[in-house]
């Protein structure tokens, strides 16, 4: 017999599909947030773990998952800005956060050196188009 017996094959890859997809949701931040809803698509990822700043519904900001003052927001970015290749940073603010503290933090993420400031929403929300 001088086929190939693929079977083994494709059991192996859906083992490794199933380890993938029950792994790939626990790599983001965990800090919970009620992200908006845009109809947006998303970024492209890069191979550098990607900086996150997190706006909760309180009020509170995180880097990463470290909750931090805003009074000192601007300086611990400035640090890690100075450490990083790459100026962009993601800003996950929770819906219900007043636009006015939103603008605060983007200002605060350019102040720190971050120049590429990307919106983080759920995708699937409506459009601009579905409200008219």
């Amino acid at each position: 017999m001088s086929e190939i017996n693929v079977t083994p094959f494709v059991d192996v890859m859906l083992v490794l599909l199933i380890i993938f997809m029950v792994a790939a949701p626990m790599l983001t931040v965990g800090v919970p947030v009620e992200l908006p809803k845009t109809a947006a698509q998303a970024l492209p990822q890069d191979t550098e773990e990607p900086l996150s700043v997190t706006l909760q519904s309180d009020g509170t900001v995180r880097i990463m998952e470290t909750e931090v003052s805003r009074d000192e927001l601007v300086n611990r970015l400035r640090a890690i800005a100075a450490e990083r290749a790459d100026d962009r940073v993601y800003l996950r603010a929770d819906g219900v956060v007043p636009y006015e503290q939103v603008a605060q933090v983007m200002g605060a993420l350019n102040a720190g050196g971050f120049s590429s400031i990307g919106l983080v929403t759920d995708v699937g929300g409506p459009s601009l188009d579905d409200q008219n």
